[in-house]
Formats: C-alpha cells, structure tokens, sequence
C-alpha cells in the first residue's frame, strides 16, 4: 500500500469523523475541535485549526516532534501536536485522536471530576471505566503533556482522558471509532448531569463488563 494512498484514506476518515461530531450534535458552540490519524511510527496527519466544513487536502503531515512536512497548520494547531504525539508513542494500538470542547463533558472536565461509566453506549464504545482528569496545564505545554503521560501509565486501559479545565480527550483504532466513542461519552456526561437532578446516577451491577462482552460475542458468532 503506498504512503499517498494511506495518507488519501486516513485524511478521507478523518474528514467523515469530523462531519459526523457536527452531525451529532456534541460540538462545542465555536466548533473547536482537533483530530489526528497515525500515518505510522512517526508521523501523523492533523487538522490544520479548524473543522467545520474541513476538506482532505486540508490536513497536514506532522511528525511526532512537531515538524510540518506536508501542508500548513496554524500556530493555534502547532501547540498540540506533543498533545497528540504523546498518546501516539504511548499507545501503539491508538490509531486516531480527537479533542474536542463538548459541552457536558467538558463541565466534568471544569469540575475536576471524572466521568463515570454508567451508560451502555459508553461501556459498548470502549470506555469501561472513569474517565480520568489531567491536571490542569496550558495546552500543549510539558506540564500538559506530562500530566497526559503520566496519567496513560497509570490508567493504560482508557481510551480517554478529561483535560482539567479545557476539554476531552478521546482515542481510537480508527477516526469512526473515536468520533463513537466522543459521542457516547458526551451523552453519558449529559445523562449524569440531569441524573443528578431526580437523585443521581447509579452503577451498573456486579458483572456488566463481562455481559456486555458476552452479548456482543453471541451476537458476532
């Protein structure tokens, strides 16, 4: 498979995820977002500081220390490639990232508090457990970076993670499958805030992991 056909399909994917965020409805109101897709052990594409009506040949090829080598991005974009490149180096399976400022996810974020799973999308999506805080630091920033490093060593079955302050961080296989999971985890965040309203949220019970997991398994088979 050559290297312009990767780059054609990853770009097409990433596009499509973005279109379908917008399409859900879990878009902050600016539309703030950035997505990125793995190229290979070294390089990624990234969205160039905006996404809303984004076009393939508008991403570019980063290298995961920040070197622009293909297309433009603008500085806005360029502060969060260690952001990204991080979860990259940490997670070899990861093959996309997405951030975005999702209302109800980010008032968890703000808050400082981790998001519970306690719906089944978000159990089915991939994020079985909390979804943990970093701790505040200027995006991008290696206090920032660190904070992300830090808390995938401690946590390395999450496939997300709640910028103090700022927003979510979301990571996949594939862009469909983050832009899934970003979905899944904002309307988990908007069901516990109003769950909270008529006495609040409660667990699931002894055993769902693995029911859910068997279910989907009869279903496959």
């Amino acid at each position: 498979m050559s290297d312009t056909y990767v780059v054609k399909e990853r770009a097409d994917q990433l596009v499509e995820a973005a279109e379908s965020l917008f399409a859900a409805g879990v878009m902050a109101h600016s539309g703030h977002a950035n997505l990125s897709a793995r190229l290979d052990g070294e390089r990624m594409l990234l969205t160039p500081g905006y996404v809303r009506g984004i076009r393939p040949e508008d991403l570019a090829v980063v290298s995961f220390d920040g070197q622009v080598l293909e297309g433009e991005l603008q500085s806005v974009s360029a502060e969060i490639i260690a952001m990204h490149s991080v979860v990259y180096r940490a997670c070899p399976d990861v093959g996309a990232i997405i951030h975005t400022h999702s209302p109800s996810a980010t008032a968890f974020a703000v808050a400082h508090r981790p998001l519970p799973c306690r719906t089944e999308p978000m159990l089915r999506s991939g994020q079985a457990e909390d979804v943990p805080v970093v701790p505040w630091g200027p995006r991008g920033s290696d206090v920032s970076v660190r904070g992300i490093a830090d808390i995938l060593e401690q946590r390395p079955t999450t496939a997300a993670v709640l910028l103090a302050n700022h927003g979510l961080l979301a990571f996949g296989p594939d862009s469909a499958a983050t832009a899934r999971l970003i979905v899944a985890i904002e309307e988990s965040a908007e069901a516990e805030i109003a769950a909270a309203a008529i006495g609040g949220a409660v667990d699931f019970p002894p055993g769902a992991q693995e029911a859910v997991r068997a279910a989907i398994a009869r279903v496959a088979s």
